[in-house]
């Protein structure tokens, strides 16, 4: 993707997110549908220049490195759910867009990497509202209420922290594989068919190159994440912090070193499956694979996510919209009434195919 500077503004660097307008003094936002800084008071846009060239980084320097994020942010700790997150320095967080919950409060534990790369937001909340109303007419056991809750005023913008790891692997491997066969077969003068596994053992190395495996670095779920994974990666740039103006950020709370290990045991799901492609085979006996990493890189970057909470018989249901693309995840509650009222239908509809044709 080009540099996006549009009318060749470039706004004066400052020691925060906390932007003044300059034509009424009120506080920027950063506006997905412009993709520039807007007052939400006069109107006034200014664009900025984003930098498509992300670098990637060499992880053993990320091992040694102890950078500083605090002169851009405010680090605040959620008393509820323990969750970490950051905004622009200026700006104060009343509740926690984790849970939802007030019970905040400031913290200086923000040291560690910066981050290097952000996708930004595309979308605006109304467009996360709109995009979660959808998914959630899929949902026909979900509560009236609970659809209604999806609106604009209760959505929230927030950046999860993630890293992502490129690799080139070697693999040896060796292992001993089956295919389930059939034949015929004649005993006490009668024929039968019978089932049987033909064993081969096999050996050979394998290289594979692995781009930008996605790993969560906060408090989300591997598993949600996953499913919001489709940002459009031609609008990925170099982190500047004009696009936190107006979000949040999670700071990472799991180190880079674990996140590595949880890539490296990505990548081996993945190879051990790619190894089995290449032979015809229905029964693994046992496959050892050992794998050799080079020129290992990373990238730590900012995901855009729109947050609902939802609170139905003490327990809360998050719901989760891409900001980069609009894609939902999330689980709904179910209403004990509307399945009640589904099972009485259903039994009403039998019954009444029985007595018609009776």
């Amino acid at each position: 993707m080009n540099n996006v500077d549009i009318n060749n503004i470039e706004l004066e660097e400052k020691d925060s997110v906390f932007i003044k307008c300059d034509g009424c003094g009120s506080n920027m936002t950063f506006d997905p549908l412009s993709q520039t800084l807007k007052c939400d008071y006069c109107g006034n846009q200014q664009d900025f220049k984003k930098d498509a060239e992300v670098k990637e980084l060499e992880i053993e320097q990320a091992f040694l490195q102890d950078a500083s994020w605090r002169d851009e942010t405010t680090a605040y700790r959620c008393e509820n759910c323990g969750a970490k997150f950051v905004i622009g320095v200026g700006e104060s967080a009343v509740s926690c867009p984790y849970c939802s919950t007030s019970h905040v409060v400031k913290t200086e534990d923000l040291a560690g990497i910066k981050p290097s790369a952000v996708y930004p937001f595309l979308i605006d909340k109304a467009g996360a509202a709109s995009a979660s109303k959808k998914w959630a007419k899929k949902r026909l056991f979900a509560p009236s209420s609970f659809k209604k809750n999806l609106k604009e005023e209760n959505v929230q913008g927030l950046y999860l922290p993630c890293f992502t790891f490129d690799s080139q692997t070697h693999s040896a491997y060796e292992g001993r594989l089956g295919k389930r066969k059939t034949r015929t077969v004649r005993r006490n003068g009668k024929t039968y068919t019978e089932t049987y596994i033909s064993w081969r053992r096999v050996s050979g190395t394998f290289d594979q190159f692995f781009d930008d495996i996605l790993i969560t670095a906060g408090d989300t779920p591997q598993a949600d994440l996953n499913k919001i994974d489709d940002c459009r990666r031609e609008t990925l740039c170099v982190y500047e912090k004009k696009f936190l103006a107006g979000f949040t950020a999670g700071h990472y709370t799991r180190e880079i070193k674990a996140c590595w290990g949880d890539a490296k045991r990505v990548m081996d799901a993945r190879l051990r499956q790619l190894i089995l492609n290449h032979y015809n085979c229905d029964v693994v006996d046992y496959l050892n694979v050992s794998t050799q990493h080079q020129n290992v890189t990373y990238k730590y970057i900012l995901l855009p996510v729109y947050r609902l909470n939802y609170r139905f018989k003490k327990k809360e249901y998050p719901v989760l919209i891409n900001g980069n693309s609009s894609r939902v995840t999330g689980k709904a509650p179910v209403s004990p009434l509307r399945v009640a009222i589904a099972v009485l239908l259903g039994l009403a509809l039998v019954i009444a195919i029985i007595y018609g044709n009776s």
